[in-house]
């Protein structure tokens, strides 16, 4: 198939939430995948759009990554597209919803990381559960599990879950085995009536040098949508997590994930700010200090 390229951009200009940047080593090309920030609240849905570039500055695209077909069950709020490579094809794992259905993450597939992808999995969470955010993870023994978000709007503190997979991603292997709640960590800020509701949103887990299991994950805090660390106190999924003191980053923007630059220099990609329509992906530099991710650059202000 051949990938239309319409124009090229910088990163400012590319209106995406829930930034996620895939390196595809054979082509030396950086693939940025993300919520299109027109269609991410209201209105039906149009798909998923891919953006490539060789120097993370400037972008080609929209690339056209996921199109739904007329019998695909959801028609709105197409969220936080996640791609891996796996069993040497690549999977997107991202959030649906339709009416009167909950919110679920389900997983797409595709030959090539631009696409087209095509629909594998209706849903790997439990179906009763509204639920956001999945993303992959492979054990010490190359098992899948994926770890999503159970939503506030459904329990108020919001939830951590991981859950094991069957080799094909396409449904889960036993029950989900809870994390932790977003009240847990001191950088979380309630709201609502009672200040007792709290968001968990967008998990990402890097396996630090030092062999410790941390997880990104963002949240509501004092100063608008804020990202923090949790911490596996025995190296595995299972946890337990402890939260870490202090936030990664707290000015407004969060839903980040890690990758490797051009380099080999760490970097963290979020959105930020949160509020819409001003969202845009931005890229930050990170090193690992002391058992720590520490910020290299202060990001947006």
């Amino acid at each position: 198939m051949s990938h239309m390229l319409t124009h090229e951009t910088m990163l400012e200009n590319i209106h995406f939430r829930d930034p996620f940047i895939w390196f595809e080593s054979d082509e030396a090309i950086y693939y940025l995948y993300g919520s299109i920030g027109h269609h991410v609240w209201s209105g039906p849905a149009i798909g998923f759009d891919v953006y490539r570039s060789k120097d993370l500055k400037l972008w080609e695209g929209p690339i056209a990554a996921f199109r739904p077909g007329p019998d695909f069950w959801s028609d709105r709020q197409f969220w936080a597209p996640e791609v891996f490579k796996y069993g040497g094809r690549y999977y997107m794992f991202a959030s649906f919803k339709a009416e009167s259905v909950c919110r679920t993450t389900g997983v797409l597939v595709a030959e090539h990381p631009a696409g087209p992808f095509a629909p594998l999995s209706f849903s790997l969470n439990p179906k009763d559960w509204q639920c956001l955010d999945g993303t992959l993870y492979l054990d010490g023994e190359g098992r899948p599990w994926m770890v999503f978000c159970r939503e506030w709007v459904q329990v108020r503190d919001g939830e951590m879950y991981a859950v094991r997979l069957n080799e094909e991603l396409t449904g889960p292997v036993g029950d989900p085995v809870f994390l932790f709640r977003a009240s847990e960590a001191e950088w979380s800020a309630g709201f609502g009536d009672h200040g007792d509701q709290y968001i968990t949103d967008g998990p990402y887990l890097h396996r630090m040098k030092s062999g410790e299991l941390l997880m990104l994950w963002t949240t509501s805090g004092m100063s608008g949508y804020t990202m923090g660390t949790a911490r596996s106190l025995s190296g595995e999924i299972s946890g337990p997590w402890v939260q870490d003191p202090e936030p990664l980053f707290d000015r407004d923007g969060g839903h980040g994930m890690l990758f490797r630059g051009p380099d080999g220099e760490l970097l963290l990609t979020i959105h930020a700010p949160n509020e819409h329509p001003q969202e845009r992906p931005v890229i930050i530099p990170v090193a690992e200090e002391d058992g720590r991710l520490v910020l290299k650059a202060c990001g947006p202000n």
